[in-house]
């Protein structure tokens, strides 16, 4: 317990300080009933969508499906979701974020979201890098994942990008080369 309270506070640290150098602009934490968190990371969580829908957005774990440390009802952290890695989930008011902390160079460059979407929605890219959740009968957005963004640890941006393989999101992260820990941060939003 002591390892995983040791990691949680080391990436909530990392995440903390790219967010307040990043300014105001970026979502706030805060709970919302709309979202439920699955008990372990590859389970992900349950977001809303404008059109009263749910999505499941899961997080795929290759070193190991860990439970999280719950710092608050809105805040978690899952520990060794891969080499090096650890995921600061917040509930957001419209929605999810995972800030993917990566400590090291031994840390994966790609990052997979596997996604079940509700009756008559689909993926839609963006010019933007995103990719918004479609009604496919009404042609209305009803959610949209934000293009990812990354910094290091001098508040350098880092190349950041989605690819869709399936139903499943992967955020790519080009890091080698960067200053650790690198924050790079997938955005859900209804």
């Amino acid at each position: 317990m002591r390892h995983a309270r040791d990691g949680a506070a080391a990436a909530m640290n990392a995440a903390s300080r790219v967010l307040v150098a990043r300014g105001k602009h970026e979502p706030q934490e805060l709970e919302n009933p709309d979202v439920s968190w699955g008990r372990q990371a590859r389970e992900g969580a349950w977001a809303p969508t404008r059109d009263g829908q749910r999505i499941h957005i899961g997080i795929e774990c290759s070193a190991g499906d860990t439970a999280p440390t719950l710092l608050r009802p809105s805040l978690r952290v899952f520990v060794g979701v891969e080499v090096d890695t650890d995921i600061v989930a917040q509930t957001t008011a419209s929605g999810i974020r995972l800030l993917t902390v990566l400590h090291g160079p031994d840390a994966p460059a790609e990052f997979r979201f596997p996604l079940s979407l509700g009756e008559g929605l689909a993926l839609e890219a963006m010019p933007s890098g995103g990719y918004d959740v479609v009604h496919l009968r009404y042609g209305a957005t009803v959610g949209r994942f934000y293009n990812p963004w990354a910094a290091d640890s001098m508040f350098r941006p880092v190349k950041a990008d989605y690819a869709l393989e399936g139903s499943t999101v992967i955020m790519r992260v080009q890091h080698h080369g960067s200053f650790y820990p690198v924050v790079a941060d997938p955005l859900y939003s209804r």
